[in-house]
């Protein structure tokens, strides 16, 4: 429905005189208009459905996006970040220069010394673009010239909820609407059978003891609530009350159903609320699910060279293995935007013993997801990203030894990597110092990894705005961001 129509519709007597500027100007020109109205110049036609008029605010290179999120900061200088020379500074003190009076985390800012702990993972060059990759990524390093790694992304947050809060949605205080709320509530949906923002949290072999993950991280916050993630379990039905109880027919269901949505109509025409139609439309996309999610989480029909891309876990759900390739189901279905959270990369110690489990969950599953897309053309439509929170340190938390050590936060420099929906493969961009602690050379704040995102979807970010509490809201606030251009083909 045009949101103009939806918030005139929506409107009760008193509000609607109460704001006569509205007038019938508005709702008239829309109607001669329809999605014309309010489009900027050079908006292109959209084939979605719901979402704003007048976007995507120029051609996209993506219709849709995957966000692997690392949850827990893995450690960019045993993956990513290359730092040969630390292997002379091994247990060296790291210096004040390097340091700078960086605030730290209450778990190392007691200690007496801040010994400095390289990588005891080898590293290769791979691909035509000789990306550094550590041995703990092999199926990611076969794809180097297929992803962008940016080396140089930072951010303010040093802790795990504030800095997963600030990543999701734009700030670090609770309340405010999620990266999949806003593209679901700005582009709408390619499929009215399966929600337009879909999360998943797998499980994870690494450290057990991990931070918790609230809901609000794919939460609607100020949007309509009908634009949250809509989270699948691991086990169960992927969908609370998915399956009708015994003794409901889907007939009853649909009678049922019927009922309840003349209530709400009623409770509507009384009160006015928006979210009571929200609520309508909820249960419709509810009842729509108990067909369409039983047949997306159904893999028996994939053929069994792609099962085998995933590797083993593919089979067991409720793993990374398992959520990656639903993940491709989902973009093969229109899913807007797919989110899975893979948490256990706290390794504030035992980096030798966790981080090579976290990886083996994650490595292989990453490297088929693209793969698969790119065999069925759908990674060039499909931004896949790949990141955590911040980063860690070069310095030891706790004992330090060659082969094992522990890494506290690092807010300051961390790497995450994108592929497809218009990303030059192998591209590395930005550099960091010998001690993977200070950025040298192109920044690029979690504020322009949105923008890049939105940018990617056709959306110029300072111009996707919601008015609330007074102020435009925007996914990237009100600090300057900018696209990492570098990047992009």
């Amino acid at each position: 429905m045009d949101p103009i129509r939806q918030h005139i519709n929506a409107m009760t007597r008193r509000h609607f005189f109460g704001r006569a500027a509205m007038g019938l100007g508005v709702p008239a020109l829309a109607s001669l208009f329809g999605d014309r109205a309010m489009a900027m110049p050079g908006s292109v036609p959209r084939n979605a459905i719901g979402g704003l008029p007048g976007l995507p605010h120029f051609a996209p290179k993506a219709k849709r996006a995957i966000y692997l999120f690392m949850a827990g900061a893995p450690s960019q200088m045993d993956m990513f970040d290359y730092k040969p020379k630390m292997d002379e500074w091994y247990d060296k003190d790291l210096p004040e220069s390097i340091r700078k009076g960086q605030r730290l985390t209450t778990m190392t800012s007691g200690q007496s010394r801040f010994p400095i702990a390289p990588s005891k993972f080898k590293f290769a060059q791979h691909g035509k673009s000789g990306a550094w990759i550590s041995e703990l990524l092999p199926h990611t390093a076969r794809m180097a010239d297929d992803i962008a790694i940016i080396k140089t992304l930072h951010t303010e947050a040093i802790n795990h909820d504030p800095a997963i809060t600030y990543i999701c949605t734009g700030a670090q205080l609770p309340g405010k609407a999620s990266l999949g709320s806003w593209l679901s509530y700005g582009l709408g949906s390619e499929n009215q059978n399966l929600p337009s923002f879909v999360v998943m949290t797998p499980s994870w072999t690494g450290r057990k003891e991990a931070q918790a993950l609230y809901n609000r991280l794919w939460g609607s916050g100020f949007l309509p609530s009908k634009h949250q993630g809509v989270a699948l379990r691991s086990a169960g039905d992927p969908v609370l009350y998915l399956s009708d109880p015994p003794g409901v027919s889907t007939a009853t269901r649909r009678r049922m159903l019927d009922a309840l949505s003349k209530m709400n109509h009623q409770l509507y025409e009384a009160v006015g609320d928006p979210e009571t139609n929200a609520r309508i439309a909820q249960y419709e996309m509810a009842f729509r699910m108990q067909a369409s999610v039983p047949e997306l989480a159904d893999l028996s029909k994939e053929p069994k060279h792609i099962l085998e891309m995933y590797g083993p876990d593919v089979h067991k759900p409720g793993t990374f293995a398992h959520s990656a390739i639903l993940a491709r189901r989902m973009a093969e279905r229109g899913v807007r935007f797919t989110q899975i959270f893979h948490r256990g990369w706290d390794q504030h110690f035992n980096v030798g013993g966790d981080l090579p489990n976290q990886c083996r969950d994650i490595d292989q599953p990453s490297w088929a997801l693209v793969q698969d897309l790119k065999q069925r053309g759908l990674l060039d439509e499909t931004l896949v990203v790949w990141g955590g929170e911040f980063g860690r340190t070069v310095y030891s938390q706790g004992k330090l030894s060659r082969t094992n050590y522990g890494r506290d936060h690092h807010p300051r420099c961390f790497s995450v990597w994108l592929a497809g929906g218009g990303v030059r493969g192998g591209v590395m961009h930005g550099e960091t110092d010998d001690f993977s602690y200070n950025i040298t050379r192109d920044p690029v704040h979690i504020r322009d990894l949105n923008a890049t995102i939105l940018h990617q979807l056709g959306i110029h970010h300072d111009k996707f705005i919601y008015p609330f509490q007074g102020l435009d809201q925007r996914l990237t606030g009100v600090e300057a961001a900018f696209p990492v251009q570098n990047i992009l083909a």
